[in-house]
């Protein structure tokens, strides 16, 4: 196959396809898709998004990743990481699960897909060298236990918040514990220890089809559902009417403020902009905007309230012959004569324009039918600020998340990965699938992983993988009508306990201090600011950087003395080597670059104050492996003191990269030639030339006989 038809067409390198790596191929893909099928409708709600968007981001992302990627097992989809990421970037700019916050997501999507297209295209993978191993361990662990605190609501069936601050919304659903619906609790824990006993005793099986498919068949027998839906003019009870009203009203006013807060955040970040954070009319707004959260905060409050008054109150509803309400009643107050169905029902999720009479536990429900529509995604340019930056580090993320799998997997099948190639077939999944209403997908571990145990050969195997999720979209769609929403919380908890690894936080802190702080940092960063992810990992890869300059500002400095063996050794090691009066050698481990050079300049004076009768200075240059325009300006204002003093400055075992900027500065000639040697051998025995009688017995010169 020609080279420059595998560059353009990577998935040509496949052909010509066997029979019996196809045949392995397609039994890998049918594999992966049962297993992504549920789990993908579980990260789509954990994304904030109607399950069935977990399905569009599981059809054609996944074979055109694994068309233009360049690993033959890499499985491309919806992940958790990725998908809390989306949740956390849009919540504060609509409502989750509204038809603005899809169109969110979906442009999103875009977005990350374009820069990690532009990334790969460019070939400017080394920029996920920015996220440090260790701060992806410590956002990883992090964002692992909010995933899994993020379920907790669901598998308990009682409401949970969204509010700025995490941690409050989980101390929310800590205090709602007695209202746990406890049929709710048994499917989730019976899905729970069918996949634990699955990949425990029979690792093969495919736990979460299992899972599925047990909790479905036995939803729908036992009518787990029995939820219906209510309207203010069913209720039939004068009392109970007001106190819906009112609980309506300010889920209303709640509803209007979000608006108004996410409508004025836009605008602000657009007239920062243009106006500048210091513009009259910007603070004005900021003021505003600060008394809009107020008043949101206060609202929130107020509408808890209503809705805690409403939480452990019964009711009944009379129907007719059809099942449809016809009114609503208190449990104790309904009158005599009127037909009621059997179930009582609890009041909830009481919005601005209706309810749910809940009297079971939660579906996934109706999932349309067919494929999703192809159109561009609507752009709201005056989000597009806000979803940069978002878009910028999910697409890091992502890519870092995908390149790892990818690089794990290739070491055991021996293949070569290409991280720019990967890029791009990454950046082309997600602008496909924003083309089909799809949020942003990465690589995943655990598909990954069962494909390659799967057998898989080459990508074709996700190919198939998707040729599947077009087969459940066009007919399977109503078999998963009955599928708990608790069971799609316990896939997603089981599939991130996998992700919490605090071995590797520690192996950081024992490799170096200031990885184990970055990776610590990071962790506690990202909890702090959760649901705002982002700023987690932000501080993280700042910290890190700022680490590393700061390493890089005290490099090692040694001075050195002669070993017995005639080499040259560090004396805070071996502190009783000879020395010599006439000459000092210093080895300096690191580049010369503007951050570090006044502690070189320091270093070099230091020594020189410490042997007041030196007359050479030698530098062991070969640890050096940079020389900027200040370590050149630095080197030469040293040159230039020390001769002023009667002292030499000379160089041994410079690089190559380092003698070129020598040159073309000019410092090379300010040096002189004959002060530059290639060994720190060859620059003793000149200095001790010059030096003559007067050192004739100096020690540092000697080799002392071996033992």
């Amino acid at each position: 196959m020609p080279a420059y038809l595998t560059k353009f067409l990577p998935f040509l390198r496949w052909f010509p396809l066997k029979g019996d790596m196809l045949k392995a191929d397609f039994m890998a893909g049918i594999t992966v898709a049962l297993v992504l099928i549920p789990q993908s409708m579980a990260y789509a709600q954990l994304a904030g998004l109607p399950a069935y968007y977990g399905l569009y981001a599981a059809f054609l992302p996944v074979a055109v990743a694994a068309l233009w990627g360049s690993s033959n097992q890499l499985g491309t989809g919806p992940v958790a990481v990725v998908s809390l990421l989306t949740a956390s970037s849009l919540a504060v700019l609509a409502a989750p699960g509204s038809d603005n916050f899809i169109a969110l997501a979906i442009m999103l999507a875009l977005l990350v897909g374009i820069i990690q297209l532009l990334l790969g295209v460019f070939k400017l993978g080394v920029i996920v060298n920015f996220l440090s191993h260790p701060v992806i361990v410590g956002f990883t662990n992090a964002a692992a236990i909010i995933i899994a605190l993020s379920q907790v609501s669901k598998l308990f069936g009682v409401p949970m918040g969204r509010s700025e601050h995490f941690i409050n919304d989980i101390v929310g659903v800590v205090r709602l514990i007695g209202d746990t619906h406890l049929p709710t609790l048994a499917m989730g824990a019976l899905a729970i220890a069918i996949m634990w006993s699955i990949k425990k005793y029979a690792p093969k099986l495919p736990g979460v089809l299992i899972a599925v498919v047990v909790t479905t068949l036995l939803s729908w027998s036992i009518g787990f559902e029995r939820n219906a839906d209510g309207k203010l003019e069913h209720i039939a009870d004068t009392e109970l009417y007001a106190v819906v009203q009112q609980s309506m009203a300010a889920a209303r006013r709640v509803d209007d403020l979000h608006t108004q807060v996410a409508d004025r955040s836009t605008a602000l970040k657009a007239a920062q902009k243009t106006a500048g954070e210091s513009n009259i009319g910007v603070v004005q707004s900021e003021a505003e905007l600060a008394l809009l959260r107020i008043d949101l905060r206060d609202a929130e409050a107020a509408s808890a309230k209503e809705k805690a008054a409403l939480r452990h109150l019964q009711v009944v509803r009379s129907v007719d012959a059809n099942g449809a309400t016809l009114a609503i009643y208190r449990a104790d107050q309904a009158p005599q004569g009127v037909t009621l169905d059997e179930t009582r029902y609890r009041l909830r999720k009481l919005g601005a324009n209706g309810f749910k009479l809940v009297g079971g536990g939660e579906v996934v429900g109706s999932i349309p039918e067919g494929l999703p529509s192809i159109q561009m995604p609507s752009f709201n340019l005056d989000a597009l600020g806000s979803l940069l930056s978002a878009a910028l580090v999910i697409s890091l993320v992502g890519f870092m998340e995908a390149i790892s799998i990818a690089k794990a997997v290739a070491a055991k099948t021996k293949q070569r990965i290409d991280p720019n190639q990967e890029l791009i077939g990454q950046g082309l999944s997600n602008v496909v699938g924003s083309l089909t209403q799809a949020f942003p997908v990465s690589g995943s571990f655990s598909r990954t992983a069962v494909n390659m145990n799967s057998g898989a050969k080459t990508g074709m195997s996700s190919v198939i993988t998707a040729l599947f999720v077009l087969l459940t979209l066009l007919f399977l769609t109503p078999l998963l009508y009955h599928l708990p929403q608790a069971v799609l919380a316990a896939i997603i908890i089981m599939a991130v306990i996998g992700l919490v690894n605090f071995r590797a936080v520690k192996h950081a802190w024992h490799a170096s201090k200031h990885d184990g702080i970055a990776a610590v940092v990071t962790f506690i960063a990202t909890l702090a600011f959760a649901p705002h992810l982002d700023n987690g990992i932000m501080v993280g890869a700042g910290l890190a950087l700022g680490l590393y300059l700061y390493r890089t500002m005290s490099p090692r400095v040694a001075v050195l003395g002669r070993f017995s063996d005639g080499t040259l050794r560090d004396l805070k090691v071996y502190p009783d080597l000879p020395t010599s009066k006439h000459v000092v050698a210093i080895r300096f481990d690191g580049s010369l670059y503007f951050a570090n050079v006044s502690y070189f300049e320091d270093a070099i004076l230091e020594a020189v104050s410490h042997h007041p009768e030196v007359k050479y200075v030698l530098v062991v240059g070969s640890g050096i492996n940079q020389l900027d325009a200040s370590g050149e300006e630095v080197i030469h204002h040293l040159v230039e003191r020390l001769k002023s003093t009667g002292i030499t400055l000379v160089f041994s075992g410079l690089k190559r990269q380092v003698l070129d900027v020598m040159r073309a500065t000019g410092l090379f000639d300010a040096i002189g030639q004959d002060k530059l040697f290639a060994t720190e051998d060859l620059a003793i025995a000149a200095i001790y030339e010059q030096l003559g009688e007067a050192a004739a017995d100096d020690l540092f010169c000697a080799v002392a006989p071996a033992k």
